[in-house]
């Protein structure tokens, strides 16, 4: 079919606000072999001294990642974080809840403090409110960040950590409205406690950042209220709310659908927000919270839906004292070419609400729902999704524009009408230089596209040029990367042209596309 033309326009006054370098998060979970068999692996060829994988510590470098969240995740609501600091050897061994595995605590925080350092990479760090509270959330605080000359502090300094590690980003527990979560809560119980375990720690530290736990998706019952009630409750001592949100397309009405779910990530963005601007008027407040879309992406839910409901099945009866496996493979999703049109698709959405979306982290890092997946004893390698957030980590600079967009539209069962095409434009006034992302979530046809960045502030139209341009695309968009054959799929030359602060270019259906240009 002959491509139809959509058209693109910025203007100085679609400026969202500038780009908070959080927003290219991701989440690391004692989750499967998010751990150990992902990051860790003292005997890989590649270990360093702390057995930490260099290849994947390279990959993750390469995506661009700016803060990790950590240690959970449904993982955290039932741990000891003392049982991860001091020597391996004296570290107890202890059974994980969440995901019925046996955690052997070789890796904590001191660990991973040691990791982030390496990486490069800001922590945001969870506090377990499910079976403890505000004591452990104090002493974790008082370990991690404390100057020496306190017990815990002296702890910290006395296990080879003599600097206080800063970490100023909490997540006070996770998905408390969860029936799954260990300790999960009504509203009313989980406002009461964030507010009082909130106060406690910004006493102690006033700089904190403190994310309070919001719904653990739209499609949560209380989704809303749970918001209104949390947030009027503690306002004065919460930064972020959190938000979490998964996609794929067996959980779409349609593949078309499917490509389209930014719209719903759009419209969890607007509830999440008016209800935290409700919470600032109801206290005549002087300080917006933000969001903080802490765990987003692809995960394909269904498949570990079957398995939990398996193990439930054949664990249901009786009492079995077989050991918990070890670091099992658990949610090890492998991705396809339309999956990471959608990640792009949703990175340009936080990206154009970024006044708003002040952090977000891309569910998970490594083997778990993640870019990066490692072989054990062999080879770490990119999935699809790796390309489009790596693309937007590593150029997206100075302020967001969220463009004026004429486009050809596509029917959804769930969103009705919407636009084939979507973009979000980054411009750096520093450096002149900009960040052009796109999406055609047509399933069907291709579109011609003509963006305008004249409009931009300080553009010399005349100057424009552009340094590079890729597009992602498969004509068989259920194709992957696998082991096997990991450049499968892979970002390949998009054609432009570029004429007086304008370019033109056609999108295949089903396509991303990044162009990296300067004026």
């Amino acid at each position: 079919m002959t491509p139809t033309t959509g058209r693109i326009t910025v203007q100085a006054d679609d400026a969202v606000a500038d780009i908070p370098p959080r927003i290219f998060g991701s989440f690391v979970e004692h989750l499967g072999r998010c751990v150990y068999g992902g990051i860790y692996e003292p005997g890989h060829l590649t270990a360093d001294e702390n057995g930490f994988r260099q290849d994947v510590i390279d990959l993750v470098r390469e995506l661009g990642v700016s803060c990790v969240r950590y240690p959970g995740g449904n993982f955290v609501s039932a741990y000891n974080w003392e049982d991860g600091t001091g020597p391996r050897e004296l570290r107890p061994v202890r059974r994980d809840l969440a995901w019925h595995s046996t955690e052997t605590n070789e890796v904590g925080i001191d660990d991973f403090y040691r990791w982030s350092r390496k990486v490069g990479t800001e922590i945001m760090l969870a506090v377990n409110m499910g079976t403890r509270g505000l004591k452990a959330a104090l002493e974790e605080l008082e370990y991690v960040n404390g100057a020496p000359g306190t017990e815990l502090a002296d702890r910290r300094v006395g296990n080879g950590i003599a600097e206080p590690m800063d970490i100023k980003m909490w997540c006070i527990g996770n998905e408390m409205d969860g029936p799954w979560q260990v300790g999960h809560m009504s509203p009313d119980e989980y406002a009461a406690a964030v507010d009082r375990v909130a106060h406690a720690m910004k006493l102690a530290e006033s700089g904190l950042e403190l994310v309070a736990c919001g719904s653990s998706s739209a499609h949560m019952p209380t989704f809303g209220s749970w918001e209104r009630n949390v947030l009027t409750k503690a306002y004065d001592n919460l930064d972020f709310v959190s938000c979490h949100a998964y996609y794929y397309e067996r959980g779409a009405k349609s593949l078309q659908d499917y490509l389209a779910s930014a719209q719903d990530m759009q419209r969890f963005i607007a509830t999440v927000a008016e209800c935290a601007d409700e919470a600032k008027a109801a206290h005549h407040g002087d300080h917006d919270i933000a969001l903080s879309f802490d765990e987003w992406g692809a995960w394909y839910s269904d498949v570990w839906n079957r398995q939990e409901a398996e193990w439930k099945a054949q664990s249901g009866k009786d009492l079995h004292h077989e050991p918990w496996p070890k670091a099992p493979h658990l949610l090890e999703d492998i991705y396809n070419a339309a999956d990471a049109v959608v990640e792009g698709s949703l990175m340009i959405m936080l990206l154009k609400h970024c006044d708003r979306v002040r952090s977000a982290s891309r569910a998970q890092l490594v083997n778990v729902i993640a870019p990066i997946m490692a072989e054990e004893n062999g080879p770490a390698w990119r999935q699809t999704v790796f390309y489009p957030f790596a693309e937007a980590a590593r150029h997206a600079r100075g302020t967001a524009y969220s463009p004026t967009i004429d486009s050809p539209e596509v029917g959804t069962e769930s969103f009705g009408p919407t636009s084939a095409l979507d973009s979000v434009i980054t411009w750096d006034d520093d450096s002149r230089t900009g960040l052009l992302l796109m999406v055609n979530r047509d399933a069907v046809d291709a579109h011609d596209v003509v963006i305008s960045l004249a409009g931009l502030p300080g553009f010399d139209a005349a100057a424009c040029g552009v340094d590079k341009a890729i597009m992602l695309h498969d004509d068989d968009p259920h194709r992957c990367n696998t082991a096997d054959d990991p450049t499968a799929v892979v970002p390949r030359s998009l054609t432009v042209t570029v004429a007086d602060g304008t370019i033109s270019s056609t999108l295949p259906a089903i396509s991303w596309a990044a162009v990296e240009f300067h004026a």
